[in-house]
């Protein structure tokens, strides 16, 4: 009995010693202390690989700020200013407003609420701290970021999108692309089998409209997986919003698939057009045009790798997963909007040397 005693005294010293532990690091590492520059220490390493005539260049890119959390530091900034202020309750955790800000970023960012050995930035906060974290910061987050999705665009907006989808479809009027996404979560404890979708995980079925610069211009994350894209779009405020610019005599139109239905304002490709026919052509460019939208999931996706869903899914119910994709769209326009480019080519990194 003594020893039984004793062992948990032990273990429970070690659990209040890991607490505090966390809570040090937290106090001693400052994430607005990381560069802002988007690479430092770049290194070339020339390597022979296989035969004396077969060399290649390894790049080894060491991200800093951007890297941690996608974002600049000056956004970060300005998203900890703007948050509200009942998130700054400390109570018995100790952490303040931009610890959790911090936590909440870095795992839209990677998916993992801390990160591994190496890293360049780590969050010292146990899993159970950072589901409290998430749910008590995620929607004044939320709040504050959804001005940066809107389908209402300028003049010049609407010029230069129809120039550019007319020069790589041959379609005139076109503004925007739509396209669905499925984004894994856990299963759900209510109707499960609604949100397996047809490739047998648990998902939300997003739908995504972005415009030429890869925008994201929609966001509607309330569908479950297994509901079909069409369905979708019936029932969304962006169908809605073409129709009503219909009705008032404008004729701007939206690229979608195959799986969307026709309708005045929506283009989509013909179905089993004959090879070389004139359908089949416009096939092509149909595709050449929508091309932008696969481009942005996958960019989005690859920004957040919560979202990727290629290691693990959402651990959070559907509501609180919704918001937090709403979320990452947004985040994803304030890179656009202050061009902090995520992904580079080949060519690029060989001009920055």
């Amino acid at each position: 009995m003594l020893f039984f005693y004793n062992s948990i005294n032990v273990e429970a010293e070690a659990k209040q010693e890991l607490k505090r532990h966390r809570r040090n690091l937290r106090y001693n590492t400052d994430p607005l202390a990381l560069t802002d520059t988007a690479y430092v220490n770049k290194l070339i390493t020339v390597l022979l690989t296989l035969s004396s005539d077969c060399r290649y260049l390894r790049w080894q890119l060491h991200y800093r700020f951007v890297n941690n959390f996608r974002i600049s530091k000056s956004i970060f900034m300005d998203l900890l200013d703007g948050i509200d202020s009942s998130v700054d309750t400390r109570r018995a955790h100790g952490i303040s407003k931009k610890e959790k800000l911090t936590a909440c970023i870095i795992f839209f960012a990677s998916g993992r609420y801390q990160h591994g050995v190496g890293k360049d930035f780590h969050v010292a906060m146990a899993p159970t701290t950072f589901s409290k974290v998430l749910r008590r910061t995620l929607r004044p987050l939320h709040s504050l970021v959804g001005d940066w999705i809107n389908l209402r665009m300028t003049q010049s907006e609407r010029q230069e999108a129809k120039e550019y989808f007319f020069l790589k479809s041959g379609i005139e009027n076109v503004v925007m692309c739509v396209d669905g996404t499925h984004v894994k979560i856990k299963k759900p404890q209510e109707r499960p089998l609604t949100f397996l979708n047809r490739k047998s995980f648990y998902s939300i079925n997003t739908l995504i409209v972005c415009d030429h610069k890869t925008r994201i211009r929609a966001v509607d994350a309330r569908f479950a997986g297994s509901h079909h894209y069409a369905h979708i779009w019936r029932v969304s405020i962006v169908r809605k919003y073409f129709q009503r610019l219909h009705r008032s005599g404008q004729r701007d139109k939206i690229l979608g698939d195959a799986g969307y239905p026709s309708e005045p304002w929506l283009v989509r490709p013909h179905r089993d057009p004959d090879e070389g026919s004139a359908e089949a052509e416009f096939n092509k460019k149909h595709s050449s045009g929508r091309m932008i939208v696969e481009q942005t999931i996958g960019v989005w996706k690859s920004r957040f790798r919560c979202l990727a869903g290629t290691d693990r899914a959402l651990n959070y119910d559907p509501k609180r997963s919704g918001l937090i994709i709403n979320t990452c769209c947004a985040l994803h326009n304030i890179c656009i909007e202050n061009n902090i480019e995520w992904q580079q080519t080949f060519t690029d990194l060989l001009e920055d040397i």
